[in-house]
């Protein structure tokens, strides 16, 4: 039986730099990717998302980061993911998908399908993408217009001339609204509580104190809220033709959802052809469920590193709370490689010990 030091599950910005960091040291690893191409989340992103809407991307270690630009993001990221790939010859396999991951003795198996590989530690780095989270609310299933989730927005066009309900507090039903308010016959945004609206400048030092509110929360073993929840929201310019068409008028949450609409709190119904839940993501963690990982709290509970699952720490988490954004996900890539040459170190030496 072939025993691999690391299997890193997940070849997004986070998995990608973890493999870089493992490569550099040394660690006999292999990357198991659920997507035929890579890309990691970014390639099922929407066609109209640009690389000016996200901003850029983070470079990835010992790279340049593409350039910033009108490309669209589903296109440029996947590309320089691939080529990042290719030219640091990381051992990634796809497509993977993997189904769990249990621990036998001091080894844990990685299970895809009839497909398993056995190590000594993991690295998870699987990312949100495929849990989008919808919450329940009444006559859910009476609707006779269109739901989607955010992660199957299929772009403006599809919504002209429609009158379309965003539900979400978040940076995602900002720019939803965006991009289909000006085409829809109405748009109402309706949230559980009032957004939180940034006033100043976002500048290094309010990023640093964001991730450190996050960072708290996985130390306490608490489930992470993600890190723009702690940094306010702010329109772009490309956002204020709806700003005017009123589109940023928030309003709370229906009570109920109708046949052909939404029932308001004062008992008006807002009659809707759609309804785009822009409700984020959860943690893609269930394939961890036989190593119990989780705390009382409900969350994992990590290291000061931010990386290693205190409950076995033979298991690395990357794209997880802090580090679920592209500058945190490299920096918790290097710390995952760092806490899994911890544990080898350690298990050597345990070994030594025990046949001396």
């Amino acid at each position: 039986m072939d025993i691999l030091d690391s299997a890193v599950i997940g070849a997004g910005q986070a998995g990608l730099s973890a493999s870089y960091h493992l490569t550099r040291r040394g660690i006999d690893h292999v990357v198991l990717d659920a997507d035929p191409e890579p890309g990691g989340a970014w390639q099922h992103r929407w066609d109209s998302l640009t690389m000016r809407d996200v901003h850029g991307i983070a470079a990835l270690p010992d790279s340049d980061a593409p350039a910033d630009g009108a490309g669209q993001a589903n296109a440029v990221v996947p590309a320089y993911f691939d080529a990042y790939e290719r030219a640091h010859r990381l051992p990634v396999l796809r497509p993977v998908r993997v189904d769990r991951v249990e621990s036998t003795g001091d080894l844990l198996v990685v299970h895809a399908g009839d497909r398993t590989w056995t190590a000594r530690t993991i690295v998870n780095a699987t990312g949100t993408w495929t849990q989008p989270h919808l919450p329940y609310y009444p006559g859910i299933g009476d609707f006779r217009g269109e739901q989607l989730h955010t992660r199957d927005y299929p772009g403006p066009e599809h919504f002209r001339g429609r009158r379309v309900v965003v539900v979400g507090g978040g940076a995602s039903a900002v720019q939803l609204l965006g991009e289909v308010a000006p085409v829809a016959a109405g748009t109402l945004w309706v949230t559980r509580r009032e957004p939180v609206w940034r006033s100043d400048d976002f500048t290094p030092d309010r990023g640093r104190e964001a991730v450190a509110l996050v960072e708290d929360r996985v130390r306490r073993g608490l489930p992470p809220t993600s890190v723009v929840s702690v940094t306010g929201l702010v329109l772009r310019e490309q956002e204020l033709a709806a700003e005017r068409l009123g589109a940023y008028e928030r309003h709370p949450m229906f009570v109920r959802i109708e046949a052909d609409g939404v029932r308001m709190p004062d008992g008006s119904r807002w009659p809707a052809d759609a309804i785009v839940w822009a409700t984020g993501f959860r943690p893609a963690i269930g394939h961890l469920a036989p190593l119990r990982l989780r705390s009382t709290h409900g969350g994992i509970q990590l290291d000061h590193a931010g990386t290693t699952v205190l409950a076995d720490p033979r298991v690395q988490l990357v794209g997880y709370g802090p580090s679920a954004s592209t500058i945190g996900a490299n920096r918790a890539g290097r710390a995952a490689a760092r806490g899994v040459a911890t544990w080898l170190d350690r298990a050597r030496v345990a070994e030594d010990v025990s046949t001396a």
